[in-house]
């Protein structure tokens, strides 16, 4: 009778698990939702206005003279700074160990002395892994607005302006569907035309998006020479002047999608975790159940043994 008593307590507690896992996969379902029309709206734009940046990058590069110190790489990096997206609470699977992982990795690939710059309570891991950190951020769980992300704009900017810091990373997770998501950590300044990467949400890019340094640089050979084909801009009032309102803008619009890819991200993962909590709580209330009604059928066979052997001694 007490181990009935006891797979019924359990019973009761992983039930009410259950509850509980399958009321945050409807609150993480909804925020993905959220977040993916969000992320999806935008991408567009920030991969055109990525490839705006592109072809400044490869115009500086065929110039003698620097349009904009920001399109320009440091010939020696001393210290790297990276930006760490990472979720404000757990129970979203290995999101969080991925992209901090991937931000490790970069370190070690490249090993410069880097600061970390974090958004997000879960990136506080590094703090006990001995690594630098030189701020943190709050975090929105719904980003709706670009203003949200301009302290840290404006610090980074700042920093490599003032030859802190020789190149900004950012380490987010590129949403792909709900069931992948991918960490990546691009080079956010300076520009770099030659990347591995060039666009964020390149996974999922849209088909609009036309611009690769292979389609570039193979539409160049089939229709037009190297040396009679230039790309040629005319700025107004002056180069300088336009760019440093333009570029500060085109590298903000780009850490805005960091933050919407890595929201739709976490949402996503978190719903999955949620849902495959709530299936496993399933399947264990489906096992106690039935060691449940096993331990009752024993306890009723052993008291009818029980009657019957009385009766019989009776009966004697």
């Amino acid at each position: 009778m007490a181990k009935t008593k006891e797979i019924s307590r359990r019973i009761k507690s992983v039930t009410s698990t259950k509850k509980i896992t399958k009321a945050m996969e409807v609150v993480s379902a909804a925020k993905m939702r959220k977040a993916i029309e969000a992320v999806l709206k935008t991408r567009t734009y920030a991969n055109l206005s990525w490839e705006t940046v592109l072809h400044l990058a490869k115009l500086e590069k065929s110039r003698s003279e620097s349009l904009h110190p920001l399109l320009k790489p440091r010939k020696k990096i001393k210290k790297v700074a990276i930006i760490l997206i990472t979720s404000n609470r757990g129970m979203c699977g290995g999101y969080n160990a991925a992209v901090i992982a991937k931000a490790k990795e970069s370190i070690v690939k490249h090993p410069i002395p880097t600061d970390f710059i974090l958004v997000g309570r879960k990136g506080a891991t590094v703090h006990r892994q001995n690594y630098s950190v030189a701020a943190e951020f709050v975090k929105s769980d719904i980003l709706t607005d670009a203003r949200e992300i301009y302290p840290i704009v404006k610090m980074v900017l700042s920093d490599y302006a003032h030859k802190k810091y020789d190149k900004i990373l950012v380490a987010y997770t590129d949403f792909v569907n709900p069931a992948k998501q991918i960490p990546r950590v691009k080079q956010l300044i300076p520009v770099e035309i030659e990347g591995e990467e060039d666009y964020l949400g390149i996974v999922g890019q849209d088909s609009k998006v036309g611009f690769t340094k292979e389609m570039l640089s193979e539409k160049t050979k089939k229709h037009l020479s190297a040396e009679e084909y230039i790309y040629e801009y005319t700025f107004e009032p002056s180069p300088r002047e336009v760019l440093d309102k333009m570029i500060p803008r085109l590298v903000e619009i780009q850490l805005f999608q960091a933050f919407l890819e890595a929201n739709a991200s976490e949402h996503s993962a978190s719903m999955t975790a949620m849902h495959q909590a709530t299936e496993a709580a399933t399947d264990m209330i489906n096992e106690l159940t039935l060691f449940y009604n096993k331990a009752r059928q024993a306890g009723i066979t052993a008291e009818i043994a029980e009657i019957s052997a009385g009766a019989n001694a009776l009966a004697e």
